[in-house]
């Protein structure tokens, strides 16, 4: 009997909290549960995807033929070139979601129920991070065949194939992981769910828009050209542009548009390293 007695508290010890192993299970579990509430509210993903395709169809439409890429305005020039900011736009606009969520989620106190269970404390975090990176996926695909039915072709500019395309998607996707973990931090910073869309999206319009993304950035003042040359996002779609084949690649000296992949490797592995842990620190304290 007292052999039982003594047995039953090791039996119902929860498991240490920590290591490796344990953090990387328990945020696939956490990534799993974000996943399937999305294919319970699919309007979530789909409006996801409209959004990324409207904005394709504008700037194709309205502005091709209007703006400048290198010494030409063709529409069809400026199409090719646009492809890789509106992808790069895409994966990083996911950023507002996940603000949004993990606000969501500290306001309905799935924190406290969190915190009851034994696992690692930055699995909530990662776990939501990894779900929102498989939806930025999806919508990425689903905005690269529209891409190509209104005329977007690799290799238009520069000879490409298969294995650098895919390592442009896997380079945006980066990005786009990485700034999923800025959400995550303004998403534990504010007391509401629209709160946190609002934060989540509004600094990254001047993030987006003052690079090469939309426009060829030596057409900018030289101030302004400066700081989209130094800016992650453009690193980003220049790595794009140059992986693809795609016209408007920038003849900046800046380090970052010469040596585009690398830097965003750099770029986002920061991002990634600085946020994850301010990120952690701060769901730490309101979870405490």
């Amino acid at each position: 009997m007292s052999a039982v007695t003594e047995a039953a508290p090791k039996a119902l010890a929860p498991r240490p909290r920590g290591g490796i192993v344990q953090s990387v299970r328990d945020s696939l579990v956490v990534a799993k549960r974000n996943l399937i509430r999305m294919t319970r509210i699919p309007e979530v993903v789909l409006f996801g995807i409209i959004q990324p395709v409207m904005f394709v169809v504008l700037f194709t439409y309205v502005f091709g033929g209007s703006i400048r890429v290198g010494n030409s305005t063709s529409a069809d020039v400026y199409k090719n070139f646009l492809m890789a900011g509106i992808f790069a736009q895409t994966v990083t606009f996911a950023t507002a979601g996940s603000a949004a969520g993990i606000a969501d989620d500290m306001q309905k106190g799935l924190v406290d129920r969190f915190r009851s269970l034994p696992m690692a404390r930055g699995a909530v975090l990662t776990g939501r991070t990894v779900a929102d990176l498989v939806q930025t996926a999806i919508t990425l695909f689903v905005l690269a065949i529209v891409g190509l039915i209104v005329g977007w072709r690799p290799g238009t500019a520069e000879p490409t194939n298969a294995g650098k395309i895919l390592a442009a998607f896997g380079l945006l996707l980066l990005l786009g992981y990485a700034f999923t973990w800025i959400g995550a931090l303004i998403g534990l910073s504010v007391r509401t769910p629209e709160a946190a869309t609002s934060g989540g999206i509004i600094w990254l319009f001047p993030v987006t828009f003052v690079s090469n993304a939309f426009v060829d950035s030596s057409q900018m003042t030289p101030w302004l050209r400066h700081i989209a040359d130094w800016n992650p996002f453009s690193a980003a779609v220049q790595a794009a542009r140059t992986l693809f084949g795609d016209p408007g690649v920038s003849q900046s000296s800046a380090w970052p548009m010469q040596h585009s992949v690398w830097a965003t490797l750099i770029y986002s592995a920061l991002i990634v390293i600085i946020f994850r842990t301010l990120s952690v620190r701060k769901y730490r304290r309101a979870a405490g």
